[in-house]
């Protein structure tokens, strides 16, 4: 029996799940939407949400300006930022066209992360299913971060530039009649 036994194994022991684990969550905070499987967007998404939740229980003393801070709001974030660093590498690499760059992702949870999410109570990921891979029939997923402001309305994605929202579409689609397609 698997009782309390939670989350997936992935055939693999717990040293390479957790360096997979977290390497997925480093590419998630660098890129804001990875492609994966869908097991393993499902398990992502518990550990970015909570790695951000941490940030965001934080309040304003996440993304304010480390001098205007109280010592005691100080000790706070900066058990913040340990708790967080001992998770995910402290930098990524972000690689745009020809010039590269190297981000902060710490600082990325704490202040960007936590400020934009600072009203949402959770469920700052997006798991959106694509089908099966190509090569060995994997379900594959794209798993994103929310952007700024959404509760319901879906965002469109950046392959197709379709939207997910499926009661604009049905309410569209059933106001118009169908035509029939003739092939001559």
């Amino acid at each position: 029996m698997r009782h309390g036994n939670a989350g997936r194994k992935f055939d693999r022991n717990t040293s390479s799940r957790r360096a997979m684990l977290r390497n997925l969550a480093a590419n998630l905070f660098l890129h804001e939407r990875i492609e994966t499987t869908d097991a393993k967007a499902k398990e992502l998404r518990r550990v970015a949400e909570r790695l951000i939740t941490k940030a965001r229980r934080l309040g304003k003393a996440a993304y304010t300006p480390q001098a205007e801070l109280s010592p005691e709001d100080r000790a706070r974030r900066l058990a913040a930022s340990r708790m967080i660093a001992a998770y995910i590498p402290r930098f990524g690499v972000r690689v745009d066209g020809e010039e590269s760059r190297r981000v902060d992702l710490v600082e990325k949870v704490l202040i960007d992360l936590a400020k934009r999410y600072a009203d949402r109570p959770g469920g700052y990921t997006r798991i959106v299913k694509f089908g099966p891979r190509r090569g060995d029939n994997a379900p594959i997923s794209l798993i994103e971060l929310l952007p700024d402001g959404v509760e319901g309305e879906a965002a469109p994605l950046a392959k197709g530039g379709a939207k997910l929202a499926k009661a604009p579409v049905a309410a569209a689609t059933a106001a118009e009649p169908r035509e029939s397609a003739t092939v001559e």
